[in-house]
């Protein structure tokens, strides 16, 4: 039988696959071939080679008789001989197939990966395919994406056939080819969201500094710009609010907090705790704490509902927010009564 050269070649030009790679894999898979045809591939001392010949396109099966060195493991060839069976072109052809197919499909695996590879810290859309305890799949459309239970918003729901974007935080190698991870949670996303909304910040007029999240319920992110003339909260909010609402839409109603980023950390603590106004702040010695002081009306607010707003400031800041009213400031500083006169002592009896 021949293995048909032009075709193989044909394979390299168009898929990138090896010739030679292709023709010594087909020749193992012929090996192998033999070896189950004549009841040997279980048998330790009998092994077999296939050679094809590059220019006749011939097949030539060799059996052997082997012995192997039980110390060194060596393996030594005892005997050799041409054994190529007479109806070995059917089995071959199939053997041959087998093997393109699988380098054919390695080839897309390797090509995929490769094109994902470089793209963690990337968003991609994809439509909800599949969903379990373990994974909701996403069809990219020439791979799928998984996202965990630990990558997906709290309570909310991926319907079957749903177009979603989600960021790609890693990908790896599997048996079954790449493996992409997405998430849904990563703060990152909505950095990406932003940018795809503001054109401001592909520029590079705009500058998103910070991002503090918490995923489904509220976020705050902290922005800056190059030019003057631009005011970053007002690009990333957009007109009568239209590109943060884009934004929101696509998390599904989470809200977000747009604040000015400033070198002053007072300020931007300040800021941070929006839409709470703020009477005064003051950043310990040590740099990492930040006394707020609030009026007595917008504790409440400044604080948020179970700690939301001041955990995300602080998170958005990197300091220690310590918030109090202004009366709980005016206690702690009133001078402390003085002591009691003591009692006069008795005189003597």
């Amino acid at each position: 039988m021949k293995i048909p050269m032009d075709s193989l070649r044909e394979l390299e030009r168009e898929r990138g696959i090896s010739f030679e790679t292709l023709v010594e894999a087909i020749e193992k898979a012929l090996a192998s071939a033999y070896l189950r045809i004549i009841n040997a591939e279980h048998e330790p001392t009998v092994k077999a080679r296939a050679v094809i010949d590059r220019d006749t396109e011939e097949v030539t099966v060799y059996r052997q008789d082997i012995e192997v060195d039980p110390e060194t493991e060596e393996v030594r060839v005892l005997k050799e001989w041409e054994d190529t069976p007479a109806d070995f072109g059917r089995i071959a052809a199939q053997a041959a197939k087998q093997v393109i197919v699988s380098r054919i499909r390695d080839a897309e695996r390797d090509l995929t990966f490769g094109e994902y590879s470089g793209r963690e810290g990337d968003i991609v859309t994809g439509i909800v395919q599949q969903q379990d305890h373990r994974y909701t799949i996403l069809d990219l459309g020439k791979v799928e994406a998984l996202m965990p239970p630990s990558e997906q918003i709290p309570h909310e729901r991926y319907e079957h056939g749903a177009r979603l974007k989600a960021y790609i935080v890693e990908v790896r190698r599997s048996a079954r080819g790449p493996q992409i991870i997405v998430s849904r949670t990563h703060p990152n996303l909505i950095r990406r969201l932003f940018e795809l909304e503001v054109p401001e910040i592909m520029d590079g007029i705009v500058e998103i500094k910070s991002i503090a999240r918490e995923p489904g319920h509220r976020s705050k992110i902290a922005v800056a710009s190059s030019d003057r003339n631009v005011d970053p909260v007002g690009a990333c909010v957009g007109a009568k609010g239209s590109r943060v609402r884009m934004v929101m839409n696509e998390l599904r109603g989470e809200k977000i907090d747009i604040i000015k980023w400033t070198e002053a950390r007072e300020e931007f603590v300040a800021n941070a705790l929006s839409p709470a106004k703020v009477t005064e702040v003051q950043i310990a010695p040590d740099g990492d704490t930040a006394l707020v002081i609030v009026p007595d009306y917008q504790l409440s607010l400044a604080i948020g509902k179970e700690g939301q707003n001041a955990r995300l400031a602080a998170r958005l800041t990197g300091l220690r927010v310590d918030i109090k009213s202004e009366s709980q400031v005016r206690k702690e500083n009133e001078p402390a009564p003085e002591p009691a006169a003591a009692e006069t002592s008795r005189g003597a009896d």
